[in-house]
C-alpha cells in the first residue's frame, strides 16, 4: 500500500568522538524541498533479506539488513528519491559505507498519532558506529512539523525528561537458533543525574510468574549529548524526545566474546514512552528484540 509521507531527518556523524555535529534536513514528499519528484515512494524489500522482530499489537519491529544492496534500496532510495538519476546528493547529506558490519532499524509507532518513527544504527566494517539516522514519518498529504522536534535545546537538557523512575511492561522475542519464544516481564527502570554529570542508571526486570528478577546497575558521564557508560555503550541524546544507544565499538564486543544490544527509545509525550532493544550475541548474530512501553512512576 502507497502512502504519502513527510520525512524529518537526523543525521548524526564521527559519534565516536567527544564533540558530535548534527545535519538536519526537512524532506517532503511535494517535492519543494528536496530533489524528491514523485508524490509517494514504494520500496519493495526481500523479506529473506532481514532478520526481524514484529510486534504486531504495537505496530513495533527491529529488524537487520544483512545485504549491501538492502541498504542501498532503503537509505539511497529512500532518502534521495525512487527516482533517482545519479545526481549529487543534496549539501551535507552524509551516505553510510556501502559495506557496513551491521545495519539495524528500529521502528516505533506513536501512541496519540497516525505517525512513526524508524531509527538505523549502522556500523561501519570495523564495527565502529558510523551513523545514526532518524526517519520521522506521518500519513498524510501535509507538510510534517511537529513541536516536539526542537533542535534548539540546550543539550544539558535533552536528557532531563528521561530522569526518574519508569515503570513498564516488556514483550520479549527470540528466534534463529535460539528457537521461537516469547518472555514477558514487569520492568522498573530509573536514570539519574549529578552536579558532575555523572550518570546513574538502574533496571530491574520481574518475570511474568515473578520468579525471576535480574538488576542491572550501570554507571556513566555526561558529556555534551552523548552518555558514555562503563563498559564501552554510549547513548546519544536526539532532539524530540529520542535516544539512542549502542556499543562504543561492536568488534571489540565480538572479538571478546561479549554479547551486546542496539535500542532506541521514544519519549513522545510527558510520562510515556516507547523503547526498543536489539540483542546479538557473541558472534554478532541477532538473537532476540524487546518492546517496553513504560510511564513514569
Amino acid at each position: 500500500m502507497n502512502s504519502s509521507v513527510s520525512f524529518k531527518h537526523y543525521i548524526l556523524n564521527k559519534l565516536h568522538q567527544a564533540h558530535l555535529f548534527l545535519d538536519m534536513m526537512m524532506m517532503s514528499w511535494n517535492g519543494q524541498n528536496t530533489k524528491l519528484k514523485k508524490p509517494t515512494c514504494s520500496l519493495r524489500t526481500n523479506i529473506n533479506s532481514l532478520q526481524i522482530g514484529f510486534f504486531p499489537n504495537e505496530k513495533a519491529f527491529s529488524l537487520r539488513y544483512q545485504t549491501a544492496g538492502m541498504l542501498e534500496t532503503v537509505l539511497r532510495q529512500g532518502v534521495l528519491g525512487e527516482d533517482d538519476t545519479g545526481e549529487d546528493s543534496p549539501k551535507n547529506l552524509k551516505l553510510p559505507s556501502r559495506r557496513p558490519s551491521i545495519v539495524c532499524e528500529s521502528c516505533l509507532y506513536s501512541l496519540e498519532k497516525d505517525m512513526r518513527v524508524r531509527a538505523f544504527h549502522i556500523m561501519d566494517p570495523k564495527g565502529i558506529v558510523e551513523m545514526l539516522l532518524i526517519f520521522l514519518e506521518e500519513r498524510g498529504d501535509g507538510v510534517l512539523l511537529p513541536p516536539s522536534l526542537d533542535n534548539n535545546m540546550e543539550n544539558k537538557d535533552r536528557i532531563v525528561p528521561f530522569l526518574g523512575k519508569w515503570k513498564g511492561h516488556s514483550i520479549t522475542k527470540r528466534s534463529g537458533v535460539y528457537g521461537s519464544t516469547m518472555a514477558e516481564a514487569e520492568t522498573v527502570t530509573s536514570l539519574e543525574m549529578d552536579d558532575k554529570g555523572q550518570i546513574i542508571q538502574g533496571i530491574t526486570s520481574t518475570s511474568a510468574a515473578g520468579d525471576v528478577t535480574t538488576n542491572v546497575p550501570w554507571t556513566g558521564i555526561k558529556s555534551d549529548n552523548l552518555v558514555t557508560f562503563a563498559g564501552g555503550y554510549q547513548m546519544t541524546l536526539l532532539p524530540g524526545g529520542m535516544y539512542m544507544g549502542c556499543p562504543c565499538d561492536v568488534g571489540k564486543n565480538v572479538a571478546e566474546s561479549l554479547s551486546f544490544h542496539l535500542e532506541f527509545c521514544w519519549l513522545e509525550g510527558p510520562g510515556k514512552r516507547q523503547r526498543l532493544v536489539r540483542t546479538y550475541d557473541v558472534e554478532g548474530l541477532a538473537v532476540s528484540t524487546t518492546y517496553f512501553y513504560e510511564t513514569r512512576m
